[in-house]
């Protein structure tokens, strides 16, 4: 094979989608987002499994980062429908994190050009050490910016899905030409 070839290009499109998902795993661990993280953990060991197989001629690695492309592709479309708050969802809801803390996205305070101003809370309420975050003047709106996020991973993906397919074809076509001689 060589060097411009199917194989090639999925081992550029999976190093793609690793840096992809490591930079999107940082932001999500910043805002302390569980799902996605869990979610991107998972997708890193896939991809790189499906990097393992396309490098090592095993096409069951590669059927195997095949299908999980799919399951990527409905999450993140998943993720799309929770930040446009589509059929119910509401991106104020502590769905990402589990219910187990009420933080948001990281880009919801840090997003390009907002302004975050800290507001101590009222002494008359009972909240502790928490304040107030206002935040004002944001370029892009942080549910936005996590849409893209999840748009260029379904991107990705499916560049991928489609280059995998052919290297598995044309990993058992290899193999089936070598039996038979």
């Amino acid at each position: 094979m060589g060097c411009c070839t199917g194989r090639c290009t999925l081992i550029f499109i999976c190093t793609l989608q690793m840096l992809a998902a490591l930079e999107r795993q940082i932001f999500d661990f910043l805002g302390y987002q569980w799902a996605p993280i869990l979610g991107n953990f998972l997708h890193i060991i896939v991809v790189i499994l499906g990097l393992f197989g396309t490098i090592q001629y095993r096409p069951r690695y590669i059927v195997v980062y095949t299908i999980w492309t799919a399951f990527w592709v409905a999450w993140n479309v998943f993720v799309i429908c929770f930040y446009l708050e589509v059929g119910g969802l509401s991106k104020d809801t502590d769905l990402m994190t589990f219910n187990i803390s009420i933080h948001r996205s990281w880009w919801r305070e840090h997003g390009p050009g907002c302004l975050r101003k800290v507001v101590p809370a009222p002494a008359s309420s009972n909240l502790g050490d928490h304040s107030f975050i206002s935040v004002t003047d944001c370029i892009i709106e942080f549910q936005y910016l996590e849409v893209i996020h999840s748009a260029v991973q379904i991107l990705l993906s499916l560049i991928g899905f489609v280059y995998a397919c052919y290297v598995i074809s044309v990993f058992t076509d290899e193999e089936d030409s070598c039996r038979h001689k």
